[in-house]
């Protein structure tokens, strides 16, 4: 039978390919999407969502959850996905709407109903953590909790030090690593190098010549450019398949290692900084004092280090096919 997942998205270019990648696959069921504010207001977020859905023809619930995050003003990224989040090109509504219920209590509701479900997070984590705060025992239920967020090895690609996910919310992004969930962090320093859609790639997809094969290049226009003016690299980056690709097959992610993960969220320089313990260093807070690596902290995420490239983009390709 397949496995139930649950989707929290701010559904924009990259989010959308990733709802594709799990609506079209048959190893999972997915049971729920629900949308944060992010990438774009979470009104866009949603109607992103209910689009994707319907284009792979998935009645799969939608509801839309935080408006903003738990202690900041929301700062979106449009300048990378376009106003829309889909690259402006003027994509109609969906024909249905979202659910009245608001995202928090339909992820409690189906986190409690789904026992060993899969959580997957494309998006600031502020949905996760309101919900925690209300149900902490949902951190039972989860079987895995796949999180798109972080650069724990290398710059972030909002500031020196942080991904964009984290940077947005990093109060909530503290309360889900710290929270006991079996989080399996996937870094944006992963969909870079090869695993980036080169112009090759791009066309290669373009070939396929199917509907989504058509959207999934065309609303990352806009996200092209703006990566190519980031990085100097041309191609599409898209970490949110990625994460999806992982979450979809473990193995893809060849190189990873269990950590002690925190969240800075005192200070801008480092404000959404992952701090990844590579070497078991930090001492308990009670004991700061009197430091010993005995103190260290227990790991509390999976961090993967490595992808297979190829076989991230053919999972890519038989979704789109």
């Amino acid at each position: 039978m397949p496995e139930a997942i649950l989707i929290d998205t701010d559904t924009a270019s990259d989010d959308a390919v990733a709802l594709i990648m799990a609506l079209r696959s048959a190893t999972v069921r997915v049971i729920a999407i629900t949308t944060v504010a992010g990438n774009v207001q979470v009104q866009q977020a949603t109607r992103n969502a209910l689009y994707t859905a319907e284009l792979c023809g998935a009645s799969t619930p939608v509801y839309q959850g935080a408006e903003k995050p738990l202690a900041r003003s929301l700062s979106t990224a449009d300048w990378f996905h376009g106003k829309d989040g889909l690259g402006d090109h003027g994509y109609p509504s969906a024909r249905r709407s979202a659910e009245k219920q608001h995202a928090v209590d339909a992820i409690i509701a189906t986190v409690r109903s789904n026992p060993g479900i899969l959580l997957v997070t494309l998006g600031p984590l502020t949905n996760i953590a309101l919900a925690l705060a209300q149900a902490p025992d949902l951190v039972q239920n989860v079987g895995r909790c796949v999180i798109m967020g972080g650069a724990p090895c290398c710059e972030g690609n909002v500031t020196p030090a942080a991904e964009y996910n984290i940077w947005v919310d990093p109060e909530a992004a503290r309360m889900v690593f710290r929270s006991g969930l079996p989080i399996e962090m996937v870094g944006w320093q992963l969909c870079r190098g090869a695993a980036v859609l080169a112009p090759a790639d791009i066309e290669f997809v373009s070939n396929i010549g199917t509907g989504l094969a058509n959207f999934s290049v065309e609303c990352n226009r806009t996200a092209r450019k703006a990566f190519r003016t980031q990085t100097g690299e041309d191609g599409i980056s898209l970490p949110d398949p990625v994460a999806m690709s992982i979450a979809l097959d473990p193995s893809i992610g060849y190189e990873s290692s269990r950590h002690y993960v925190d969240i800075e969220t005192a200070t801008e320089l480092t404000r959404g900084m992952t701090v990844v313990d590579r070497l078991g260093v930090a001492a308990n807070e009670r004991n700061r004092e009197t430091w010993a690596p005995l103190l260290q902290r227990s790991p509390n995420a999976t961090v993967y280090w490595a992808i297979d490239a190829a076989r991230w983009k053919q999972a890519l390709y038989s979704a789109l096919r």
